[in-house]
């Protein structure tokens, strides 16, 4: 590695570390100034509101605005690299523009990686820490949360045979006042079992059927039994019939994987949220090399506006990456639009913008 390099790299990753924790701090006081009422009806100390919250919403806050800080740090740092002439003068010795490029692109892949990794592993740790505060203090306490209500009907498929209904399911006692199974073959219905309410056995990891109604069917014949308890197997435990709107955070990359599976296999419907979060995972990091890159590229240049005029691009920039980001989103979990789709949208259009800036440069 040339001392150009090591000069560039380690400058952008002072400036973006700088960066980032002066806006972390911003948010955790803004945040905590929101939540003051909060934190005092809880009855928690400080110590205890840090470790139970702060600690999961600092990742949060960076996860959210990551890939927009390394954009603000490339644009700050080499608009003041144009603004002393050295980028001229880095270009009038020999080096080539694509040359002068190359540690913003190693810069970014590293931070790409470091993301890629959090994306997958440290973030939906901190999330889970953060939602679980989130749910038990604050959402309880309002007035406008419905919480995990008992009055769900949740409609599975056990096994590539088994359909499940579990109506009116208490989250808390996990019993329900209803429940029916159907198992199929081809296009008949071979079984029939249904309950007036299921309950879940800890001892025996296994669901508890009573007042339990079972029908065999056989063409025109049909064996009816009645039994007023019976011990049921079903690959659906208590925890996939709770409605947690944080699942999708607080699930790491691999476990959201297993879990859209599953819910596939069971024939769920509502899943593009949890899928485009996973592909959301994969293609944030890329955003990141391409918003270094095109940093670099637009605050190489100089201007008489200086580094206002790049960061004022550098914002611009950033609010359209996010807006087409929640659009992207929105449809695709409101709409029809394919999950891998929007969640490639902002990195596709931006890699043609990154392109086409790049051929207009002065080199």
């Amino acid at each position: 590695m040339k001392i150009l390099d090591r000069y560039i790299i380690k400058n952008f990753l002072i400036t973006f570390v700088f960066t980032i924790l002066a806006l972390t701090v911003i948010s955790v006081v803004i945040d905590s100034s929101e939540k003051a009422d909060d934190f005092v009806k809880s009855g928690l100390s400080s110590s205890e509101i840090i470790t139970k919250y702060y600690i999961g919403f600092v990742p949060f806050i960076i996860s959210m605005i990551f890939p927009l800080m390394v954009f603000i740090a490339v644009i700050y740092f080499t608009s003041k690299l144009a603004g002393r002439s050295e980028i001229v003068a880095i270009l009038a010795n020999g080096v080539r523009y694509r040359r002068f490029l190359q540690p913003y692109f190693i810069g970014g892949c590293l931070l790409g990686l470091l993301l890629w990794y959090c994306n997958m592993f440290v973030f939906p740790m901190g999330n889970s820490i953060r939602s679980d505060f989130q749910v038990r203090y604050i959402d309880n306490n309002s007035s406008y949360y419905t919480g995990q209500m008992g009055n769900t009907t949740f409609y599975l498929k056990s096994d590539p045979n088994t359909y499940v209904a579990i109506r009116y399911y208490d989250t808390t006692n996990k019993v329900s006042s209803g429940f029916f199974l159907q198992k199929i073959k081809g296009n008949q219905v071979y079984y029939n079992l249904r309950g007036e309410s299921i309950r879940w056995d800890t001892a025996h990891k296994n669901w508890k059927v009573e007042n339990a109604v079972e029908r065999q069917i056989d063409g025109i014949h049909e064996t009816v039994k009645q039994m007023p308890s019976m011990n049921l197997k079903l690959s659906i435990t208590p925890a996939d019939l709770r409605r947690d709107e944080y699942l999708k955070d607080k699930l790491t990359s691999p476990d959201l994987h297993h879990f859209i599976s599953m819910e596939e296999m069971r024939g769920t419907e509502g899943l593009n949220t949890y899928k485009v979060e996973y592909y959301r995972r994969i293609a944030t990091p890329f955003s990141v090399v391409i918003l270094t890159l095109l940093g670099a590229v637009v605050a190489s240049r100089k201007t008489r506006g200086g580094s206002g005029l790049h960061l004022a691009f550098g914002i611009v920039a950033a609010a359209t990456f996010v807006i087409m980001d929640r659009f992207s989103i929105v449809f695709s979990s409101k709409g029809n639009l394919h999950p891998l789709i929007a969640a490639w949208i902002p990195n596709i259009i931006f890699t043609i913008i990154t392109f086409f800036v790049y051929r207009k440069a002065p080199k």
